[in-house]
């Protein structure tokens, strides 16, 4: 497995990234979330380039993982996964005893092998099936 850095960046970095991977024909802006203000969000970068992102929203003991994307032609290279490990890690070192997230369906498998349990029921986002996966760290 290659190892990247994993860096802090700004909400305007991660925008592009977020634009190309989940919603490239939807508007940029269309990549916003609200609290993207006060959020923490982490990239990879290879020679200098953005080419996995996710933000971490941070409230009341738990977080929430969102709009995690990594370039079409740098994934299946374990880059997402060393994110997500190092992102998980950071959580568990935390004061922070649940991490959630919305899984889009087709993704599961993946975040299952990080631990991740589905909760409740499939829900959609337009057209695009959904569940809330999740998991609790010791108090």
């Amino acid at each position: 497995m290659i190892r990247y850095e994993i860096v802090s960046v700004s909400a305007d970095e991660v925008l592009p990234v977020r634009h190309q991977v989940l919603w490239p024909d939807q508007p940029m802006s269309f990549c916003q979330v609200e609290g993207d203000d006060y959020a923490k969000h982490f990239g990879v970068k290879v020679d200098g380039r953005l080419v996995c992102v996710v933000s971490l929203y941070i409230h009341d003991g738990e977080a929430r993982l969102r709009k995690f994307a990594t370039l079409s032609e740098f994934q299946g290279r374990g880059i997402g996964s060393q994110m997500l490990e190092a992102l998980i890690e950071r959580v568990r070192s935390a004061d922070i005893h649940y991490l959630w997230l919305d899984a889009r369906e087709s993704a599961m498998s993946f975040y299952g092998r990080f631990g991740f349990v589905a909760e409740g029921e499939r829900f959609f986002k337009g057209d695009i099936p959904y569940f809330r996966m999740s998991q609790h760290f010791n108090a």
